[in-house]
């Protein structure tokens, strides 16, 4: 299968579009329908075309990016990890701190009203910023801070003690 090639000013909703065609199996079938999902659950989605070819829906930051390969379709969520998933749609990427993904194998379907759920939820993510990694990692930093600041005021305390045990 060839890829879609980006022709500069050629819209990404075009080259998705081209994307899907090409595929001519159940993996465009099953990207078509994913791609009309995300557009149900998020009207205001954009559409972009990035890293030699890999469709990618954002809105105020990457949602999901669609690909596909020789048995599944994959879509990846940029802060997936953040996502409250209780009806287990994410299938792979599931170790990592902030991606998470749904893989489609032929013959398998995702429910709609639980995968736009799960959009929307993306969506309202990006929106506040509020992402549970980029907390954690705040967190972290005040932690080590904190830890920094008592042992440099130990160490300080220790050296006015030896100064004061010579004097």
């Amino acid at each position: 299968m060839k890829k879609a090639s980006a022709n500069p000013g050629q819209p990404a909703s075009e080259l998705i579009s081209k994307r899907i065609a090409e595929l001519r199996d159940w993996r465009g079938e099953t990207l078509g329908r994913m791609r009309r999902l995300i557009q149900e659950a998020d009207p205001d989605v954009v559409e972009e075309w990035k890293w030699m070819g890999t469709p990618v829906w954002s809105d105020t930051g990457i949602i999901c990016t669609g690909e596909s390969y020789k048995n599944i379709v994959k879509l990846t969520f940029a802060k997936g990890a953040s996502l409250k998933d209780p009806a287990r749609l994410f299938n792979s990427s599931l170790v990592g701190n902030t991606r998470r993904a749904i893989d489609v194998h032929q013959g398998e379907t995702v429910d709609e009203s639980t995968f736009k759920a799960l959009i929307r939820q993306a969506v309202a993510l990006n929106r506040t910023g509020n992402s549970k990694t980029s907390k954690e990692a705040k967190s972290k930093a005040k932690s080590k801070a904190k830890s920094k600041s008592k042992s440099k005021a130990k160490s300080r305390a220790k050296s006015k003690g030896k100064a004061r045990a010579k004097s």
